[in-house]
C-alpha cells in the first residue's frame, strides 16, 4: 500500500510514482481510492479533487490509461484490463502514471493498493465447441466471447464448420481465452481441429481415407490437436475404418444423451485395447432457445496459464475432466504425483483419489466399476492390475446421466 499526497501545486500536472515488482509475478492490479465530493454532473459543476490513473512496466514503455474513470486496473502476461496492453510482468521498478486534473485547495491524500497474483497453475473452464455466424451460428465470435464472459467461463473454442476466416484474427473479450479452432465438417464424420489458425493447406475436401489421412496429417504437422466430434450421433456419426485419426475424444456434446453415453462407451472400449485418448466436451452451441446451452457442458482444464497454447497443451496431456456446467461437479483425480491423463505405477498403499464436491463417486476401470461415497470431499479407490482407472458421478435419479467425467490415470505396466 501507498500514500502518496498531491499538493494543490501538482494541479495540471502528469507525473509518476514508482513501486517494485518481485519476480515470479503473473500480473499486477492496481487500485486506488481518495476522497471527492459530489457525482455525475454535480462534479463538472463543483470541481472537486479527480486524480487520473495510467501505468508504465519496469522499462518505462506505456502500458495504459483509464483517467479517471476506473478505480482498480490489472495488466497481466495473458490478461489486462481494456485499455492497457497485455504483456509479461517483469520484476523491477514500475512507475504508476498520475494526472492530478483537479485538487482542492488543501491537496488530497491518494492511497494504492498494488497486488500481484502469482503465476501458477489452475483450473480453468471453458466451452470448446460452438458457432458463430460464420457457419450456421447466429452470433458473432465476439459476441459469443461476451456471453462466454457473462456465463463464467475462461476460454471457448469457435469452430465453425470447414471455416477458419474468423480466425484471422479472433477478437479480444477480457478474460475469455479464445483457442483457434474448426470443425472439419464432412459426410463421414466431424472432427474439430484445435490450435491453428488455418489448418487447411489447401481445401477441406478429402473423397477417400487417404486423403483424409493426408489432410489431418497436414493439420498435426502445422500444430493442431484433432479432436473427433459427437462421433455416436445418430445423424453424424463417425464412419471412417481409422480410429487413430484423432488425438482427443468429444464424449459429451450438448445435453447428456443417449448418443453421448455411446460415445462414452466407445472410448472405455478404446482404453480397454491399449490407446490413450483425453476426452472433452463442448455445447456445440448455435443459437438461443433450444436445449443446446452454451456453457453446457465445459471441459475442466488444470493449466498452466489462460494462454491458448498452455490450455491446449493441458488438454492433450489430459490434465482435464468434463463437467455439466461452471457450478457441476468437480472431479480431480490424482494418484500419488500422478495426475490424470499421467501413468502411475500401481502401490496398494497409494490409492487412486478424487477430490470432488460430489455425494457419490464411480470408479472405472477395464476390470469393472465401484462406487464410493466421498468423505471430506475425496473418495479414494484401489484394483490390482486394473490398466486405467478414471472417475464419473451420474445424476442420483436418472442412472446412466452423467454429471461429470474425468480422463484416466493410466498404470504402467511391469517390464
Amino acid at each position: 500500500m501507498i500514500r502518496h499526497h498531491i499538493p494543490k501545486a501538482k494541479e495540471g500536472a502528469y507525473y509518476a510514482l514508482p513501486f517494485e515488482v518481485p519476480s515470479g509475478v503473473g500480473s499486477v492490479t492496481v487500485s486506488y481510492e481518495y476522497p471527492a465530493k459530489g457525482r455525475g454532473a454535480m462534479r463538472d459543476l463543483r470541481p472537486s479533487n479527480t486524480v487520473d490513473l495510467g501505468l508504465c512496466n519496469e522499462k518505462g514503455e506505456f502500458l495504459g490509461w483509464s483517467g479517471s474513470a476506473h478505480k482498480s486496473i490489472t495488466v497481466g502476461a495473458h490478461r489486462s484490463s481494456p485499455g492497457y496492453l497485455t504483456c509479461p510482468v517483469n520484476a523491477g521498478t514500475w512507475r504508476i502514471l498520475i494526472g492530478a486534473y483537479h485538487i482542492e485547495e488543501n491537496g488530497v491524500d491518494v492511497t494504492y493498493t498494488i497486488a500481484f497474483t502469482k503465476q501458477e497453475p489452475r483450473w480453468y473452464f471453458g466451452d470448446l465447441h460452438m458457432h458463430s455466424t460464420a457457419s450456421d451460428g447466429v452470433f458473432s465470435p465476439w459476441e459469443l466471447g461476451a456471453r462466454a464472459q457473462k456465463a463464467g467461463l475462461d476460454f471457448i473454442a469457435v469452430a465453425d464448420h470447414n471455416n477458419y476466416a474468423e480466425n484471422l484474427p479472433l477478437p479480444f473479450v477480457p478474460g475469455v481465452t479464445f483457442i483457434p479452432a474448426v470443425e472439419w465438417t464432412h459426410y463421414k464424420g466431424h472432427m474439430n481441429f484445435f490450435g491453428v489458425a488455418a489448418p487447411f493447406r489447401n481445401s477441406f475436401i478429402a473423397n477417400s481415407e487417404a486423403e483424409m489421412r493426408a489432410l489431418i496429417a497436414d493439420a498435426r504437422a502445422m500444430g493442431a490437436a484433432v479432436s473427433v466430434n459427437h462421433p455416436k450421433c445418430p445423424f453424424c456419426p463417425y464412419l471412417w475404418g481409422d480410429d487413430t485419426a484423432f488425438d482427443l475424444m468429444e464424449v459429451w456434446n450438448g445435453p447428456f444423451t443417449p448418443r453421448n453415453a455411446r460415445a462414452v462407451t466407445w472410448w472405455h472400449s478404446l482404453l480397454c485395447a491399449g490407446r490413450r485418448i483425453p476426452i472433452v466436451g463442448g455445447s456445440d452451441f448455435h443459437k438461443p432457445g433450444m436445449l443446446v446451452r452454451l456453457g453446457r457442458p465445459v471441459t475442466a482444464v488444470f493449466a498452466d496459464s489462460p494462454a491458448a497454447s498452455d490450455l491446449l497443451a493441458a488438454v492433450r496431456a489430459g490434465h482435464a475432466y468434463v463437467t455439466e456446467s461452471v457450478k457441476g461437479p468437480r472431479l480431480e483425480l490424482s494418484c500419488g504425483d500422478a495426475f490424470m491423463g499421467e501413468g502411475a505405477a500401481y502401490d496398494p498403499e497409494v490409492p487412486v483419489a478424487v477430490k470432488t464436491d460430489a455425494s457419490r463417486v464411480t470408479f472405472v476401470t477395464d476390470r469393472g466399476e465401484k462406487t464410493v461415497r466421498p468423505v471430506n470431499g475425496e473418495a479414494r479407490f484401489s484394483e490390482e492390475n486394473a490398466r486405467f482407472v478414471y472417475a464419473k458421478t451420474e445424476a442420483a435419479l436418472f442412472p446412466g446421466r452423467l454429471l461429470a467425467i474425468s480422463n484416466p490415470i493410466y498404470f504402467k505396466e511391469e517390464t
